[in-house]
């Protein structure tokens, strides 16, 4: 038997064995009763497999190897920036007076990590060009939507009702027009040109005196920094309209240039990208939002703030659009991402977006020769590829995408942004070396071959994962979620 296809932890169950030890209760016992109502209460205990010890560590053991991460192996998801997460960063967060303290607890008992959060506060502002930051956002989409309720709020204040309308880049992140819906807004789109920006004459064409906002990020999703951004915002502001700073990109630009010097009046960060706080299946995100000083007073409360020599959460914001997230927002999150400010440094984090924008410019250039390369010209963090001439040959971008889990590749962002045909979004980030990112290329040139000369084995990729080809459109309407023993025989 393949090892890959060794049992589930509830083939190895034996009635008896045990897979824990706990301490003697040294307290009384509590009657369940007294806490939970009667019909929530099991009747039988459920059907938990019987293991030792060292199988269920086995067990837990084998399903983290069936997961990717930036830990296990190169991972160039455009977009989402998954860099290295420093483990100093999860040390420091481990540390009992930050992981072991209460949002219940009196400030004066906290001020320590009230401190921490304002401390960042002011970095983050220093680092966008905002006036003042909140840390209460759980996420960028999350961040977006108090963004956009800020906007709201202001455009209300001035007894401007009809600015019902947020526009969006053809080549945006999804998350901006779901965000703009969820915040009741109307979304326009406005046109990329040939050079991939923003059509500023399509721009002038949809921007009117219904503009809540427009949402962009700089460099925007082909990896390409919007040159004329000073004009961009002068089109809006003219109109009445504010400029929402999408920070998933933030690591392109970060420590060298800062939206609010580009005249962005919202920013949204993705502590759990830019910041190293892990993401996805390692932990919760953090969307920190700033604002322009004409924005502050609509912030979400509590407000952190510092009087005398105590920290303290101000709840007088009669203005405010209200709390979005309890307590501390995600507080080990961003831990992290201070910890992270504190090591690198204002030259450091410079540094971290120029080596970023290096790796990206190095892989698109040795990868340019085997694709096509939509935009002709030098990248920002990330680049896209088409596969449009791969397509022709038999095998199209998603049979790519497969082929690479064979060789331990997390595959890149595919089929976005949408504008362009069979795309593949890059994003190497910093932290690769020459060497891993060297290797990256010559698997795609052999994938490339492949498809050349052998298609087939492209097509009909993964071959050695877990699981091979999914029917995807089933996986997503009908997935598993429940393990089933297998029938025994009679």
């Amino acid at each position: 038997m393949n090892k890959q296809d060794q049992p589930l932890i509830f083939e190895y169950t034996r009635p008896g064995r045990v897979g824990y030890s706990l301490p003697e209760l040294d307290v009384p016992a509590a009657d369940v009763h007294e806490f939970i109502q009667d019909d929530y209460i099991r009747d039988e205990s459920p059907d938990w497999p019987e293991v030792s010890e060292l199988q269920i560590m086995r067990h837990y053991t084998a399903l983290s190897k069936r997961n990717h991460g930036v830990d296990s192996g190169f991972y160039p998801l455009g977009s989402c920036t998954m860099k290295y997460n420093p483990k100093v960063n999860e040390v420091i967060a481990r540390m009992p007076g930050l992981s072991h303290i209460h949002p219940y607890q009196d400030e004066e008992t906290v001020q320590g990590a009230l401190e921490m959060m304002y401390r960042l506060q002011q970095n983050l502002s220093e680092i966008t060009g905002m006036d003042e930051v909140t840390l209460q956002p759980a996420a960028g989409a999350h961040g977006e939507w108090t963004g956009l309720s800020i906007i709201r709020a202001y455009h209300e204040s001035n007894g401007d009702f009809n600015r019902t309308k947020v526009i969006v880049p053809d080549s945006a992140h999804g998350t901006n027009p779901a965000s703009a819906t969820v915040a009741g807004f109307e979304t326009v789109t406005v046109k990329s040109n040939e050079q991939g920006l923003v059509d500023l004459e399509d721009l002038k064409r949809v921007v009117d005196e219904n503009t809540a906002a427009l949402m962009l990020t700089n460099p925007n999703t082909l990896g390409l920094f919007e040159k004329d951004i000073l004009e961009v915002a002068a089109i809006v502001h003219e109109a009445g309209g504010k400029l929402y700073y999408d920070g998933a990109n933030m690591n392109a630009i970060m420590g060298v240039t800062r939206p609010g010097d580009m005249g962005f009046d919202v920013v949204h960060l993705n502590l759990h990208k830019t910041f190293t706080g892990p993401h996805g299946g390692g932990g919760p995100g953090s969307g920190p939002v700033g604002v322009k000083q004409e924005l502050v007073k609509f912030l979400p409360k509590p407000v952190l703030v510092k009087k005398d020599d105590l920290y303290t959460f101000d709840y007088d914001r009669p203005e405010s659009i209200g709390r979005v997230k309890p307590f501390y927002g995600n507080f080990g999150i961003n831990v992290r991402a201070y910890s992270y400010i504190r090591t690198m440094g204002p030259i450091g984090l410079a540094q971290v977006s120029k080596d970023a924008v290096l790796n990206a410019n190095y892989l698109m250039r040795r990868l340019e020769p085997y694709f096509d390369l939509p935009f002709d010209q030098h990248c920002k963090h990330e680049f896209v590829l088409s596969g449009k001439r791969q397509k022709k040959q038999g095998a199209r971008t998603l049979d790519m995408a497969k082929r690479m889990l064979d060789f331990g590749y997390h595959p890149p962002t595919i089929y976005f942004p949408t504008i362009v045909d069979e795309c593949l979004m890059i994003e190497p980030t910093e932290t690769e070396s020459k060497e891993t990112l060297d290797e990256f290329v010559d698997t795609l040139i052999q994938i490339v071959r492949e498809v050349e000369e052998n298609p087939e084995i492209v097509q009909e990729a993964p071959h050695h994962t877990v699981v091979g080809r999914l029917d995807e459109t089933r996986a997503a309407r009908q997935p598993v979620l429940r393990y089933e023993r297998p029938k025994q025989e009679v």
